[in-house]
């Protein structure tokens, strides 16, 4: 594997004053579903959920496994059909999963423009895009020679080469170590604020969540338990007591009790 290719230091990255509910003022919708039911067998998984999402706007959905992430995700992809509602989404959407999900055969820049028209002017914006997440030296690379960090920025260029509406991420930073995920996080970040896709990110992580949304939802028991807007200046500190007070409140409300710090690892 190959040394990690530097992303750009996080103390150059310059705090925004712009909160979530001023930024999406006046965007158009970019995903709406009214009433949205799905069932598997006698499991209702999703009861009459209504949701909408607007252009640059980053949602992220929280829940215990089980409780329909998945599946209101691949609704929103088209892999699934609702047993009743209404979804509507923009044609032009992509998705980045756990893994990278590269072909081993093919270059990086390959990987990006895979599934595009070709020519030119195609490879031209695969580099380009490889060039946003930092990857400009790596389009002639094969996948096998790249780290778990830099596999997911192909990914995520691949993603970017198409110029989505709806930008679907699917737990993409579970695999990857603290620290990457952390600067794959700012990454995302910032490459939302600059294409303004609407984005809905599925996690476990309620940290992650705090991190980066707009809005948190928590799917409980098929419905949504909370829609809460998160409205804190980027890039934001964990440690910040408003931070603090929205990851109290999301794992309370996932049912993860307080920790003695005597017990803390």
């Amino acid at each position: 594997m190959s040394p990690e290719a530097p992303l750009p230091p996080l103390l150059e990255r310059q705090p925004t004053q712009i909160t979530a509910r001023e930024r999406r003022a006046g965007q158009p919708v970019a995903v709406s579903l009214t009433g949205v039911t799905k069932t598997f067998g006698p499991k209702t998984v999703l009861q009459s959920v209504d949701l909408t999402i607007r252009r640059g706007e980053f949602v992220v959905l929280l829940g215990p496994s089980g409780t329909g992430k998945t599946t209101l995700l691949r609704l929103l992809t088209g892999l699934e059909e609702p047993d009743s509602g209404e979804i509507l989404v923009p044609a032009a959407r992509t998705t980045v999963y756990q893994e990278p999900r590269l072909v081993p055969s093919k270059r990086a820049l390959a990987n990006v423009t895979i599934g595009q028209r070709g020519g030119k002017s195609t490879k031209d914006r695969g580099r380009a895009a490889l060039a946003e997440v930092n990857l400009a030296d790596k389009a002639e690379a094969w996948p096998a020679t790249l780290s778990g960090g830099e596999a997911q920025r192909v990914a995520l260029a691949r993603a970017l080469v198409r110029e989505p509406e709806l930008l679907l991420l699917d737990e993409p930073f579970a695999a990857l170590d603290a620290l990457t995920r952390l600067q794959m996080q700012d990454l995302v970040g910032d490459l939302v604020a600059r294409h303004q896709p609407a984005v809905l990110l599925v996690t476990h992580d309620v940290d992650e969540a705090v991190r980066l949304a707009d809005r948190v939802i928590i799917l409980s028991h098929g419905a949504f338990g909370v829609d809460e807007d998160i409205d804190l200046p980027r890039p934001r500190d964990r440690s910040d007591p408003e931070s603090l007070r929205y990851r109290a409140e999301f794992l309370r409300e996932l049912g993860v009790g307080r920790i003695h710090p005597d017990t803390e690892s």
